[in-house]
């Protein structure tokens, strides 16, 4: 039976202080209604579609789309940011909530490889990353680029789908980013590199999951520490909807989008045998654009790779990613109208225009050179117990040190302890 002292020392664990209380949380808007049927009716229509067209499987990823741009939303889950609050002042909630997602999604995929289920044919193939040069720059440029486009991969996608303009140019230049690197394949690729490490195959899948928990565990007690010596402002609160309508109205709890997310991705792991990635999408959407006017990019060496040419002569309803990117940026549109925040902001001041253009190629470069983005390199990595997803975790947030220093000159505010939110 716990005594006094030790439900006090649970709670001092616990304690993650922040400089004030954090504000208490305005009503949401009230629903917009042709946003919403739009969006709903766009849902509905692509789904029977591709269902009808392409088979189940197809269809159930861009049902998991929808499910993780509606989950993305009401939660306002961030990596972006996360990563910004905590280098800037040091407050980890966003990483505690990392942690939740990875150690949830890490936890399901060790279930599923460790009994080799799998859905509708699909044989979960867990790959380990490549370690080296490449990984350690691409992962840093991918940072720097997130901090001045404003959204990390699975962010933009969600953005795009709540009516941000600005990220819509973080999205173009994100897949301008990812044709650039398939079109310097030859300059930006065969870099010294080792083999990737997979924990499974030296420790077992039980062990591979144990690791990578107790990992997390700490992480969550380094940031507590941090967060103690530093008490930062508090993160800011969106509005919210309150009892049954929240479910439906936003906005969760990032703990409870967590806990949802990583179930997202453990099922889509289900579904295709491999891990939820975002990025290669959008090298094939830009190939594809190319080729619709006119232009010729199955001549250059990337896609003259097997796979890639494969991907390229294939249509998108029948790529993994493809479909759920596109889900995404629909579920989202259907959680921002529900939860009366869709909205497109017409004045976009130039510079912060030019960070969004800018931040989106380096991602589009980054993520190809580093096998990945916040997702199928960080979350994907580190959930099958690949090093290389560790390893860009790190890098990763050395680059947003270097764009945090970036920001100020587009004119981009970085929190300050000061602040009363961050």
């Amino acid at each position: 039976m716990a005594t006094t002292e030790s439900l006090a020392g649970e709670k001092k664990l616990l304690d993650f202080p922040t400089s004030c209380a954090a504000p208490a949380p305005r009503p949401e808007d009230p629903v917009k209604v042709v946003p919403l049927a739009v969006a709903g009716a766009l849902a509905a229509g692509l789904t029977s579609y591709v269902w009808a067209s392409y088979g189940a499987k197809f269809g159930v990823l861009l049902i998991l789309g929808l499910a993780l741009g509606l989950a993305l939303f009401h939660s306002r889950f961030g990596f972006t940011s996360a990563w910004r609050q905590l280098i800037a002042v040091g407050n980890g909630q966003g990483l505690r909530a990392h942690a939740l997602l990875l150690g949830t999604a890490a936890t399901l995929i060790a279930l599923i490889v460790g009994t080799g289920t799998g859905l509708f044919g699909s044989k979960p193939a867990p790959t380990a990353g490549a370690l080296g040069l490449s990984l350690f720059v691409g992962a840093t440029i991918f940072a720097i680029g997130m901090q001045l486009g404003g959204a990390c991969a699975s962010g933009t996608l969600f953005a795009v789908g709540s009516g941000q303009s600005a990220i819509v140019l973080t999205l173009g230049g994100f897949i301008t980013g990812s044709v650039l690197y398939t079109w310097g394949y030859p300059l930006l690729s065969g870099w010294p590199e080792f083999k990737g490490v997979l924990l499974a195959d030296h420790v077992g899948w039980f062990g591979s999951w144990a690791i990578t928990v107790a990992v997390l565990l700490g992480i969550v007690l380094v940031t507590r520490v941090v967060q103690k010596r530093r008490t930062p402002p508090p993160v800011d609160v969106v509005p919210t909807a309150h009892g049954f309508a929240r479910i439906f109205r936003g906005s969760w709890p990032i703990l409870v989008g967590a806990l949802v997310l990583g179930a997202l991705a453990g099922a889509v792991f289900l579904v295709s045998g491999g891990i939820w990635g975002v990025t290669s999408a959008f090298s094939l959407w830009g190939a594809k654009l190319l080729q619709l006017f006119g232009q010729h990019p199955e001549s250059w060496e990337f896609w003259r790779i097997k796979a890639n040419a494969t991907s390229l002569d294939t249509t998108v309803w029948k790529d993994k990613n493809s479909l759920t990117d596109i889900g995404i940026m629909i579920g989202a549109a259907v959680a921002a109208a529900a939860a009366g925040a869709w909205k497109i902001h017409s004045s976009i001041p130039w510079r912060t225009a030019l960070a969004a253009v800018v931040g989106g190629i380096l991602m589009g470069v980054g993520a190809r050179m580093a096998g990945g983005c916040n997702i199928g390199a960080y979350l994907g990595g580190i959930s099958v117990g690949s090093l290389h997803g560790w390893l860009w975790g790190v890098f990763a947030l050395g680059g947003t040190w270097i764009g945090l220093k970036l920001r100020p000159l587009f004119g981009l505010a970085n929190p300050v302890p000061t602040d009363s939110i961050c």
